[in-house]
């Protein structure tokens, strides 16, 4: 990737989902052998935005909607961005990852994070 040619906000998203998710790898073993409860307040901080980055790529696409039973959807280049800038900052913090899965825009995330709320009442 080069800023210079992508642009210097895109780079720095990219990347910074590209630490979150390294991150989490690395502490894959320590979860596998000591559980969530022996990290540190950061580092369940990074597991949890991870995995919601995780589920925020799994954007349904047109042509597997015949496999997922979700319809596709397009989603623009910048909205995108917007969306990682969000999970980035922890301002999703309070949405539970599955809302972040096989969605749209991150407006989609939101909604559907609601509608969750409401059927759990």
């Amino acid at each position: 990737m080069d800023p210079n040619i992508i642009g210097a906000e895109h780079y720095n998203i990219a990347r910074g989902v590209q630490k979150i998710l390294q991150d989490y790898k690395s502490l894959q073993d320590i979860i596998a052998i000591l559980g969530m409860d022996e990290l540190s307040e950061e580092d369940k901080l990074t597991v949890a935005r991870a995995r919601k980055i995780q589920r925020f790529l799994s954007q349904p696409f047109q042509v597997a909607e015949v496999f997922t039973g979700h319809a596709g959807k397009l989603v623009p280049l910048e909205e995108t961005i917007k969306g990682f800038t969000k999970i980035l900052n922890g301002e999703l913090d309070h949405l539970p990852e599955v809302a972040f899965y096989m969605v749209g825009p991150i407006e989609e995330v939101v909604e559907k994070a609601e509608r969750l709320a409401k059927e759990a009442a």
